[in-house]
């Protein structure tokens, strides 16, 4: 064995652009010693030693591994029990995990309890310190775009003079087995089997009633292998087999040892698991530069530069673990799936609320995939141009749809066109917005009052009348509609929308804004919906230890059964966030908005805003400690969530309010790394999704759509810039904004009563707008030289041509 060694030592594994020392190089050599190598000086961020039984992803395309940041791998997840983490390649699991021990000297470790967990961007490291003597243990890890394909390497590192020989145990458990709905399409799960590949030195394990596959191994001959092997005493759930394979590596003193360990997968044949992890284990230095350049791509785009760094970081930040959501499934499509680890499918609403922030941060294509996938499945499920809700990797839909993704899905549609100006983005997709429209009104309002009955944003039993935010998302996605249909040349059709469009917000302001409460209401419906959803409510608030909230709903409950209106009308009863969905559109009369958001700013935490208002407590304002401990099951009762919280920031800065915007950004911000590492949690803190696609919208569209006020169209090669600026902003940057064919880059400077806006653009044809409130504003200049401004609605217009200038101005 040891003259093998010696031979393996001497010869590098040629893997593509670099050549990587399997086992060890001489300390003469400039070969790096193993993958973790390459990364660099990538910027990373470590966790916290309470988080270490919490998940981690490492996220691909194609294949993503889930675990806990101490190495381990729990059964964890509600959507299929137990089983959303390990490794999976949609539409089916391959494996639940794997354990690791080493032994020195008759003594031996399992690599459980790591001390440390590092994340980067596309990968993810484990630091184990073993309690052998000299010997410490990394583990780094990452998944190649487009592979179905995940790279384990194990660094040993002898931290001692005199040599070690360690005996190195790898142990894998499969579970190859279907995804959530797997049942609807057939797929049915077996017993696992598994055979040893003595070419490729690996294992190879098939579930006996599919064509499904997982392959593992190393490029180097184990001393021995075994199946069916309890080791680490992991015994995950499910109908695999566990199989190991042992070696024994020596150490120099003073030096590493690096195993790199393919894992491979396949739901169609066992060639193409082979074919994966031949590529995979030879060309993994050149996949793991790929994918690192091109996460540096995606930092490169939209690049934000502000004097909150830590605001700044979260932002760089939210655009990856975007970019670890994406789910391709070739046939079916790519798109942005919701969340990790329970939601790794798509969704209409969230991918309507993602895709509209994603598409800011310079991913068009991603973006128009994700679309695609949406219509595509909604389509297939309804092709009537109701948008469904929730579509499982196999293509299962398990909701057809909830009434407010189909008028969201018309204004995503537009919103994407005014960044992209593709034409034949919009031609594909408008004749879905108009039987969308259609059936919105005409199978959904049966009272014919232009507000749609059924169920928006918030699944709660019983609202399903007509909702705060079916009706606002109805009236924005007729405007945009209209719009549309004038693009499409279509006047007629645009000026029917318009009509509906404004009636909408006639009677939105009217017939939903509730006086005494200084709010929108949270549904309009008769007195006896209003009292039966009181009294769950009164259930719900008495269970959480409300007493306010029970008092409030006790009160509004007397006083609607004493009194003689028995009509529909508007009722407060949750002060669910959805209430604020008329600012968030901007539809909401200014009057009317300023209060409704003074009375949202009561139903906060410093991490951000009440899914539902009413479970709010007294110690809400200020605590700032973990929700992850506290549920026995997974619930959203009493949830703090991104979504409304960037709802909040977007609807302030609707009014006018940059610094109210501001301070919610600043609130979500504080869940960043709170739990994993460079990421933030679906619900704030530290519960629920580790990754979630919406942080995107409540992110990007507030900086770059509002702060900045970058309102693109790229139809007409046109942008308009608007900027409202937090007075703390007073020198901001956004680098290489993709509109269409264009480049944006924007510094914004702010000294005493000047301002200045310092704009380059790569297409010099393009003519840029400034927008400047005329009352705030006077005295401008294009490279130091006085011009005068155009008027129109309340402020003053620059216009502008070429690739840079400074405008300059200054405030009254």
């Amino acid at each position: 064995m040891k003259t093998l060694l010696n031979t393996l030592r001497a010869l590098p594994i040629m893997i593509g652009i670099s050549t990587i020392c399997f086992l060890q190089c001489s300390k003469t050599t400039n070969r790096p010693e193993n993958l973790q190598s390459l990364v660099g000086e990538t910027e990373n961020i470590r966790g916290k030693s309470i988080y270490l039984n919490t998940p981690y992803i490492t996220a691909g395309d194609r294949v993503y591994m889930v675990g806990h940041q101490n190495g381990t791998f729990p059964d964890l997840g509600w959507h299929v029990t137990g089983e959303m983490g390990g490794i999976w390649d949609h539409p089916i699991k391959l494996m639940d995990g794997f354990t690791a021990s080493v032994s020195v000297g008759g003594e031996s470790a399992c690599l459980t309890k790591a001390d440390t967990f590092v994340n980067f961007p596309f990968a993810n490291k484990h630091i184990f310190t073993t309690g052998l003597p000299g010997l410490k243990v990394e583990r780094f890890q990452f998944v190649p775009d487009g592979k179905e394909a995940v790279v384990v390497e194990y660094t040993f590192i002898n931290e001692g003079k005199e040599k070690l020989e360690i005996d190195f145990d790898f142990n894998g458990y499969t579970d190859l087995r279907p995804v959530w709905l797997g049942e609807r399409t057939n797929m049915i799960d077996g017993p696992d089997v598994t055979t040893w590949d003595e070419a490729s030195h690996s294992w190879i394990a098939k579930d006996s009633l599919n064509d499904w596959y997982v392959m593992f191994g190393a490029p180097l001959s184990p001393n021995s292998h075994r199946e069916k092997v309890i080791t680490c005493d992991y015994k995950p759930q499910g109908r695999g087999v566990s199989a190991s394979m042992q070696y024994h590596l020596e150490i120099e003193g003073n030096s590493s040892v690096s195993l790199p360990i393919t894992i491979s997968g396949s739901y169609k044949s066992k060639s193409e698991a082979q074919k994966t992890f031949t590529e995979t284990q030879a060309n993994a230095a050149k996949l793991l530069v790929a994918k690192k350049d091109r996460y540096a791509s995606i930092a490169y785009k939209t690049r934000l530069t502000i004097p909150d760094k830590n605001l700044e970081q979260a932002f760089r930040w939210t655009k990856y673990n975007t970019d670890w959501l994406i789910r391709d499934v070739p046939e079916i499509g790519r798109g942005v799936s919701a969340g990790a680890p329970d939601y790794p499918w798509w969704f209409g609403a969230d991918s309507e609320y993602a895709l509209k922030g994603l598409i800011a941060t310079g991913q068009p294509e991603l973006v128009k995939s994700s679309v695609d996938v949406v219509h595509k499945l909604s389509e297939k499920v309804n092709g009537n141009g109701r948008i469904m809700h929730e579509t499982s990797t196999n293509g299962a839909v398990f909701n057809p749809g909830n009434i407010n993704e189909t008028p969201q899905f018309a204004s995503l549609v537009a919103h994407v066109y005014r960044w992209t100006g593709d034409r034949e983005f919009l031609q594909k997709y408008f004749p879905t917005i108009q039987k969308g429209l259609d059936w919105l009104l005409k199978e959904n309002d049966k009272d014919g009052n232009l507000l749609p009955d059924g169920f928006g944003m918030m699944e709660i039993h019983g609202m399903n009348s007509e909702m705060t935010d079916v009706a606002a998302y109805t009236q924005k996605a007729f405007a945009d509609a209209a719009e549309l249909a004038i693009e499409m040349g279509d006047k007629k059709l645009a000026q029917h929308y318009t009509g509906i469009a404004n009636k909408l917000r006639t009677r939105i302001n009217r017939e939903f804004w509730v006086p005494e409460s200084n709010s929108y209401a949270d549904f309009i419906g008769t007195p006896k919906q209003a009292i039966s959803l009181i009294n769950d409510a009164i259930v719900r608030a008495d269970t959480l230890k409300k007493p306010w909230a029970v008092k409030e709903l006790k009160a509004a409950k007397a006083k609607i059964i004493s009194s003689k209106t028995a009509g529909k009308r508007g009722f407060v009863v949750h002060h669910n966030w959805v209430v604020n969905t008329p600012m968030e559109t901007g539809i909401a009369d200014s009057s009317k908005a300023l209060a409704a958001l003074q009375t949202a700013s009561k139903f906060v935490n410093p991490f951000g805003a009440f899914v539902t208002g009413i479970d709010r407590d007294e110690s809400a304002g200020k605590d700032e400690s973990s929700v992850a401990g506290n549920n026995k099951v997974f619930t959203y009762t009493g949830a703090v969530m991104t979504l409304p919280t960037g709802v909040l920031a977007i609807s302030e800065n609707n009014y006018g309010r940059p610094d109210a915007a501001l301070g919610y950004l600043k609130r979500m911000t504080k869940s960043f790394s709170f739990a994993l590492p460079g990421s933030i949690y679906e619900v704030s803190p530290d519960y629920g999704m580790m990754a979630q696609a919406w942080n995107v919208y409540s992110y990007a569209y507030p900086i770059v759509q509002q702060f900045f006020g970058i309102q693109p169209n790229a139809a007409k090669q046109l942008i308009r810039i608007q900027p409202q600026m937090p007075s703390s902003w007073n020198d901001a940057s956004l680098e290489n904004v993709i509109i269409g064919d264009n480049a944006l880059t924007y510094t914004f400077k702010r000294n005493g009563k000047n301002i200045s806006l310092n704009l380059s653009q790569t297409k010099e044809n393009w003519k840029i707008e400034i927008a400047l409130p005329r009352v705030k504003f006077s005295n401008y200049q294009i490279n130091g030289k006085a011009v005068a401004a155009k008027s129109s609605g309340g402020f003053d217009i620059i216009e502008i041509t070429g690739k840079a200038n400074m405008i300059s101005a200054e405030q009254r």
